[in-house]
């Protein structure tokens, strides 16, 4: 078993920029259109706000939202694929013969959110880019949890964007843009426990889709489901407070 404390948590998709949108999604599961995303980023600089696409919006929207401003915490960034969107259209360029664009070089890396996240807020402490194909959040997870051993806290953003359509026939896809983020904690807010729940059943062959993985998440957070379960490479894992929190 593993534990820690959850201090935090917010989560931005389009149309879904409150906790409380989120409830009306979970009981009413409306598509969400992509283009709909509506994100303040006044308090980053201009020249720094025009790095971010989509799916670096995404990660600074909640996090503004968990108002940690200038705090110095270790940083966990999860997502399945990164900003692909530039990766492809650079990849494009290249079979046109064209140059390389630097800047979209450097942003298409897997950790460029989180490194101009360091930098808007002038974070020095580590940063972790994690990129998993399943169990996503469980792996943002265990690193979060590894990395409490020797902080306080520490902020953890799970997020992605879907693939371009180019990809979808190879690999699922989140059906839109999204961000988590949380603050783990040793010591303040609610006590959880990320428990081995034994292996999945040989029958069981599919893993668990990554928009059901996402929905069952933010319900669990949300207080919809009084426990959050996901299968990761055979091994099923389960997240629930413990009854014995008073806090």
């Amino acid at each position: 078993m593993a534990g820690f404390k959850l201090e935090a948590w917010t989560a931005l998709a389009p149309s879904l920029e409150h906790k409380d949108d989120w409830l009306v999604w979970l009981k009413e599961n409306r598509q969400i259109d992509d283009q709909n995303l509506n994100v303040n980023l006044k308090h980053v600089p201009m020249m720094l706000r025009r790095r971010f696409n989509t799916l670096g919006k995404c990660a600074m929207g909640a996090i503004k939202q968990l108002s940690i401003d200038n705090a110095n915490l270790p940083c966990i960034f999860a997502s399945q694929h990164g900003d692909t969107q530039l990766t492809l259209s650079l990849l494009e360029n290249i079979g046109k013969h064209e140059d390389m664009s630097p800047t979209g070089f450097s942003l298409a890396v897997h950790n460029a959110v989180s490194g101009l996240y360091s930098i808007v807020n002038k974070n020095t402490c580590e940063v972790t880019a994690i990129a998993a194909m399943e169990g996503l959040i469980a792996s943002a997870l265990f690193e979060s949890i590894g990395q409490l051993q020797k902080s306080e806290k520490v902020l953890c953003v799970v997020y992605d964007v879907p693939l371009p359509s180019i990809y979808q026939a190879y690999s699922e896809t989140v059906d839109f843009p999204y961000a988590i983020a949380m603050v783990l904690s040793r010591d303040k807010g609610d006590e959880m426990s990320f428990t081995y729940q034994g292996n999945v059943p040989e029958h069981v062959k599919e893993q668990t889709n990554i928009n059901t993985e996402i929905r069952n998440f933010v319900g669990y957070l949300s207080g919809q489901l009084s426990d959050y379960s996901c299968n990761v490479n055979g091994s099923i894992w389960k997240l629930e407070k413990k009854l014995n929190n008073v806090s």
